[in-house]
């Protein structure tokens, strides 16, 4: 359910307030959920979120105020659909993925073949584009989890680019390594809704990874020069930085607009 949490009006957002933090963005997507936990629903249990109803998922995402969580419909859509892939596949995440070995690529291509929420791809001058940012985010996700517990022995991380949402794009306009037309900032500074698969919004989500993959190769030169030794950092982690910064200093980003696409994928 990680997508699409932009509010309509920045003055009226969607609120979920845990343990005394109100939370918006993605942040109430993970209070929701621990607070579901908290109370009793196995949220996380493919066999129940395989067959929850609308209004239970409605009622797991309740908002502390009148502007809901968008997309709920949506939401509960993929949510079900996945339940049902990893009912199908051992009942969990860790069996399903199990398929892939201990591969990331093989993960990724294993999580967009089987869920078809997943499969983040558009058309760009009459070539598919894979961009895959959701099945790209829960790898690394798994990835941070498993080298946490001392498990983290994925290989092929280096094949993950950065997360195209619509957030980091901001950040990187911001830090002077991505820059828009002057033609494309008057569009997004109106609110334009782009529809997913729109050229521009393949563009700003396109160039946001070649730019990720400039720094990370910009960085190995760096660690090399300085230190003579080989730099293992990797997309992931880089949008781990970014995604972060651009939430601590959205007031200082405020300026830039972010681009607006309703859809399930970011």
């Amino acid at each position: 359910m990680n997508f699409s949490f932009w509010p309509e009006e920045e003055t009226q957002q969607c609120e979920v307030t845990y343990k005394g933090t109100t939370y918006t963005g993605y942040m109430t997507l993970c209070a929701a959920i621990t607070r579901a936990m908290e109370e009793g629903i196995p949220i996380t249990d493919p066999k129940y979120f395989s067959q929850m109803s609308v209004e239970e998922l409605g009622h797991v995402l309740r908002s502390d105020n009148e502007t809901p969580m968008p997309m709920l419909q949506e939401r509960h859509q993929v949510l079900t659909e996945g339940g049902r892939v990893l009912q199908e596949h051992g009942g969990s995440f860790r069996s399903f993925i199990s398929r892939a070995g201990n591969n990331a690529r093989k993960m990724v291509e294993l999580i967009v073949e089987k869920i078809p929420s997943y499969k983040d791809e558009a058309t760009f001058e009459g070539k598919r584009i894979s961009l895959y940012k959701r099945a790209q985010i829960l790898v690394a996700d798994f990835w941070g989890v498993m080298e946490a517990r001392g498990e983290g022995d994925i290989i092929n991380m280096d094949w993950l680019t950065m997360f195209a949402d619509y957030r980091v794009p901001q950040a990187l306009v911001f830090l002077g390594a991505l820059r828009y037309t002057d033609t494309l900032m008057q569009v997004l500074n109106k609110g334009e809704l782009l529809s997913s698969g729109d050229r521009r919004e393949v563009e700003i989500r396109g160039c946001s990874i070649w730019s990720v993959e400039l720094i990370k190769e910009h960085l190995f030169k760096l660690v090399r020069e300085r230190d003579g030794q080989t730099c293992n950092i990797n997309s992931a982690v880089i949008d781990f930085y970014l995604w972060p910064y651009a939430k601590k200093h959205h007031k200082e980003m405020a300026h830039i607009p972010i681009h607006h696409t309703r859809c399930i994928y970011y």
